[in-house]
């Protein structure tokens, strides 16, 4: 007997694989398209060992029973500390007591095993991530890029934190030079942020006129902002990128969005709200250089242009990530990232393309290749729903099973 055989009928001998976990007789959204049939997946540890035609075996058994199986939802732009409440030492310290568990667990509730905060207080978000990480909170994966940069009196120093001084110097990175912005970006990557975050403007041109201004309810009156200038823009690109850190930029007009694309910006949040996308040269630069493309209908829907935008950077295929803006003071964590997906699908989009924005194309946007998709080799970050998402995209709420991690977290029965 030849070395293939002896090792053929010792495998045959042991009998067939028993996995640690086995969710059999499922249909399959891997991240990117439904699968044909029915199959069994097989975890081991953390990730996903195998997807199989034929029935797989595991020590722990769950019987899909012809329903879906997905990647867990990945929400790529939350704000987890509450604004308002935040506003000392002691304040901070009830929120993170008190609030910050219950608003982990409401994601997992709604299927959402990634969140990526940006623009939290740069300690009280990373101590999060580092405790989630080790198991002492329940919660999804957070990433996290610290402060959101902006400019002296940008936004939203100047704007949601302009009566809360304690918070602005915590929740944002106000920079005045070239130096300031490039030791920031340096600093926050020796915290080991996930990504860095630069807000190039946070309003709009008024009255066609040079001055920004923020019009928002809370402040009937608007607030004249400050743009970041563009090089500082571009040296706080440029230190993130020698820092190996994907770097988005918050926009809302055309031009800003080009000046942040060819400033050398990984992504764009909330890409164009504030007029009609109109530039084509614009979206088909997004589309040459890749440019992940985060909508945030959630807080942008208000817009009258913010639907037409999205459909038409879709169409174009422009990279799309979810991303809802959810904050504190409005909605449900969570909820609120189910209801993004369901304005992304009014915008225009196909469920299936929402889907994938939720999943492997929010992957892309946190350059974690190793979330997104249901494949061997992967994160074993699952959803077992009752209904197909892919023909509706309100049956992300059909939900009864999440797996984080390998491990069954959320069980509605």
């Amino acid at each position: 007997m030849n070395e293939t055989e002896a090792a053929l009928t010792g495998a045959e001998a042991r009998g067939p694989e028993i996995h640690d976990l086995v969710i059999s007789r499922a249909r399959v959204f891997d991240g990117r398209r439904m699968l044909t049939g029915l199959y069994d997946i097989a975890v081991d540890g953390t990730q996903v060992a195998s997807v199989s035609a034929e029935p797989l075996r595991g020590r722990q058994e769950v019987d899909a029973a012809g329903g879906w199986v997905m990647p867990g939802l990945i929400d790529t732009h939350v704000h987890f500390y509450d604004v308002r409440a935040v506003s000392d030492a002691d304040a901070m310290r009830a929120f993170e007591e008190n609030e910050l568990p219950g608003r982990l667990g409401l994601f997992l509730d709604h299927g959402i095993t990634t969140i990526k905060s940006v623009g939290d207080p740069t300690d009280g978000i990373l101590d999060t991530r580092d405790r989630i990480a080790t198991g002492a909170l329940r919660g999804p994966r957070l990433l996290a890029t610290g402060c959101g940069i902006t400019g002296r009196d940008g936004h939203p120093a100047a704007t949601v934190f302009r009566d809360n001084p304690w918070a602005r110097k915590r929740f944002t990175g106000e920079v005045g030079s070239v130096r300031e912005i490039r030791d920031l970006v340096h600093h926050l990557a020796d915290r080991k942020v996930d990504a860095i975050k630069l807000l190039s403007e946070g309003a709009c041109a008024h009255s066609g006129g040079p001055s920004y201004l923020w019009q928002n309810p809370a402040f009937p009156d608007g607030v004249e902002l400050e743009r970041l200038p563009l090089d500082l823009l571009r040296a706080g690109i440029e230190a993130g990128h020698e820092r190996g850190l994907r770097v988005t930029v918050h926009t809302t007009q055309q031009t800003a969005a080009r000046e942040a694309i060819e400033a050398g910006a990984d992504g764009l949040e909330h890409g164009v709200t504030a007029e009609p996308l109109t530039d084509h040269s614009l979206i088909g630069l997004m589309v040459e250089r890749g440019i992940t493309y985060t909508p945030t209908l959630w807080i942008d829907d208000a817009h009258p242009d913010a639907r037409d935008n999205l459909r038409k950077a879709a169409a174009a295929g422009v990279p799309i990530a979810l991303g809802s803006d959810t904050f504190s003071g409005r909605g449900l964590f969570g909820a609120n990232t189910l209801e993004e997906a369901e304005l992304m699908v009014a915008a225009g989009m196909t469920p299936t393309q929402v889907l994938t924005a939720a999943t492997s194309g929010a992957a892309r946007q946190c350059v974690r290749s190793d979330l997104g998709t249901v494949a061997p080799g992967k994160r074993a970050d699952l959803l077992v729903l009752n209904a197909d998402p892919t023909t509706d995209i309100r049956n992300l709420r059909a939900l009864r099973l999440v797996i984080l991690n390998g491990e069954l977290v959320v069980d509605k029965g």
